[in-house]
């Protein structure tokens, strides 16, 4: 009987195990396009923003909602949607720190990436980002005022269950 409850014991506990990995793994994918839109504003590109941004909202469309609270889904999609329809690199950019707030929330549940994220923080925008680098590449002000930014936190990346 202990050999059974045992069993049945490890069983669902690696299930649960595979199932947060693989919510992980997908939240993991949105923080990548969520950097490739972050790199492009850091360049001035706002047709790279606005194409990074596209595929953004495919892929939070194609996360499992049970991973993401819809409030937060739609806000992702929100945001995404505003700086893909955006005319301009200001409005993109403003839509970007929403979109970061979102981002934010979705790491102190999920594990973004395999090395630690960093949380930088702007003071003439009052907003934040996340980066993958320790060095400031503000995306709000891009080649303006390049480095104009510090680290508020990191964020360590261990798996949640």
């Amino acid at each position: 009987m202990k050999r059974f409850i045992f069993t049945a014991l490890f069983t669902v506990l690696s299930v649960i195990s595979l199932s947060a990995q693989k919510s992980d793994a997908s939240v993991s994918q949105l923080h990548q396009k969520y950097l490739s839109i972050k790199n492009a504003l850091i360049s001035d590109n706002a047709n790279g923003a606005s194409k990074y941004a596209t595929v953004f909202l495919k892929s939070v469309e194609s996360v499992n909602l049970k991973s993401i609270p819809k409030l937060l889904s739609a806000n992702l999609k929100k945001n995404a949607k505003q700086i893909t329809d955006a005319k301009n690199i200001d409005a993109q950019r403003s839509s970007f720190a929403k979109l970061s707030g979102d981002m934010s929330t979705l790491s102190t549940s999920y594990k973004l990436d395999d090395k630690a994220v960093y949380v930088m923080y702007c003071s003439m925008k009052k907003a934040s980002w996340l980066s993958s680098e320790v060095e400031v590449r503000n995306p709000f002000f891009g080649n303006a005022m390049l480095n104009c930014g510090s680290i508020k936190s990191k964020i360590n990346n261990l798996w949640k269950i």
